[in-house]
């Protein structure tokens, strides 16, 4: 029988985080736990964003639109495929965005963790009372 926290954690919706910026992913991590969140990874490069989600599912994941020289494009590909909502992350607004996901949510860098909270909720269809 699971414990209550196990039970707990499986109830929370599970968000890969895929970041390259080692702080960004900290404080990203840190604001989703702190709004009860359950982080299923936090990974820095696209070949591990995708080996991740070949063997986990997500609820939600924040791509960061440029991971070193590498475009989140194959990850944002799956993750549509899939119907599995996603939100980019950037400091450059809609521009870097690739083609195919243009109108796709965006949370501008930097950002405040009521940002964080409020489209992370309106992705995942959750109301707060």
């Amino acid at each position: 029988m699971a414990s209550g926290t196990e039970q707990d954690d499986r109830a929370q919706p599970r968000i890969l985080i895929v970041e390259d910026e080692p702080l960004i992913a900290l404080m990203l991590t840190d604001m989703l736990a702190e709004l009860g969140f359950n982080i299923a990874a936090s990974v820095a490069q696209v070949a591990e964003a995708l080996a991740f989600l070949a063997n986990e599912p997500v609820d939600i994941a924040l791509l960061d639109v440029n991971i070193g020289a590498q475009k989140i494009d194959p990850v944002a590909d799956l993750l549509a495929a899939r119907g599995t909502p996603f939100i980019f992350t950037t400091g450059y607004g809609s521009t870097g965005v690739p083609a195919n996901h243009v109108g796709r949510a965006i949370l501008q860098k930097p950002f405040h963790v009521e940002d964080l909270a409020i489209i992370v909720r309106r992705e995942l269809g959750i109301t707060k009372e």
